[in-house]
């Protein structure tokens, strides 16, 4: 059982997190009585935590508007997530990432025990994240800007300069965010293509919020469209591959940017676009199903190929 402390302290976290609790609500949260509630209310009532309770079937406790709150407090399990969380702040390409990583740090290491800011430091001495060689946005005033629009769709002026170096201006529905291979992109609607269209944050020259609003489509999922339009960019090469197996087993052998995914009958259909043959012949020779493949005939030439350097490595050494 938690120390009652731990048990009063959780009654301030609750209150300060949902604002209006009932006494049951309370009660059902911290496994005790009602009149358990009561004592802890009035033990903050001691220490000097003004509660306003409400009577009535729609009352209850809540803190009294203004009051400023003792300093943090976390649990192992939170402090782990914080630490993590600003490793990977400085390791995603944001700009100027480090010092702010650095002062965010140490202003909750002001408020945090010793034990827990020893742990706190572990972390982040000894845990190393890859997050492949990301591109910093060229600052982070386009993402604030981008993620603030999204949340309130609101529309955007973008200016862009496309990997050609051509820069063009363009009016755009901001739908979300996402961090893919390393890039920070942004997906909504392009006014200028009339298209849902991904653009790299590191190539946003300026943004600026506009009058006009938009609807985002119900249950939009940034990423998932971010991870198809990066897999069917067209490359050198379309290659179709039959995987005889299903479809959660392929998910778990391939990577989800090396192409799209499509159930059929009996197997799952692997639609990609590629430049390296060779590469592709890698991938697909270390997956523990039967494929077959459809297109290109180049392709079947690169997985023989390999299979044939395979052998001459397997044998014996005379």
């Amino acid at each position: 059982m938690a120390h009652p402390t731990t048990r009063v302290l959780a009654v301030l976290e609750l209150l300060q997190t949902r604002g209006q609790m009932t006494g049951a609500e309370l009660a059902q949260k911290l496994d005790v009585d009602r009149r358990t509630v009561r004592r802890y209310i009035a033990r903050l009532e001691e220490i000097g935590v003004p509660i306003s309770a409400e009577q009535g079937r729609d009352g209850g406790y809540m803190l009294v508007a203004g009051f400023k709150l003792p300093p943090m407090m976390f649990n192992d399990d939170e402090a782990l997530a914080l630490s993590v969380g600003l490793l990977a702040a400085r390791g995603l390409g944001l700009a100027d990432a480090a010092p702010a990583v650095a002062s965010a740090q140490a202003k909750l290491e002001r408020v945090m025990p010793a034990p827990l800011k020893r742990r706190v430091r572990a972390v982040d001495e000894t845990v190393t994240l890859d997050l492949s060689r990301p591109k910093a946005p060229g600052d982070n005033a386009a993402l604030v800007t981008l993620s603030s629009a999204a949340q309130t769709q609101t529309r955007v002026r973008m200016r862009y300069r496309a990997a050609q170096r051509n820069e063009t201006e363009r009016d755009f529905d901001p739908y979300g965010l996402g961090y893919r291979e390393g890039c920070w992109y942004v997906v909504g609607m392009c006014h200028l293509r009339h298209g849902l269209r991904s653009f790299r944050l590191d190539r946003v020259l300026s943004v600026q919020p506009r009058t006009a609003s938009f609807a985002r489509p119900a249950d939009f999922d940034a990423l998932a469209h971010l991870t198809y339009s990066l897999a069917t960019l067209p490359r050198a090469h379309a290659v179709d591959v039959v995987l005889e197996t299903d479809l959660a087993t392929a998910q778990r052998h391939l990577f989800p940017s090396i192409g799209v995914l499509e159930w059929m009958d009996d197997a799952v259909l692997l639609r990609a676009q590629v430049d390296d043959l060779d590469w592709f012949a890698r991938e697909l020779a270390r997956l523990p199903f039967v494929f077959n493949i459809r297109r290109p005939g180049a392709l079947r030439d690169a997985v023989a190929a390999l299979a044939r350097r395979l052998l001459a490595l397997a044998a014996p050494v005379d």
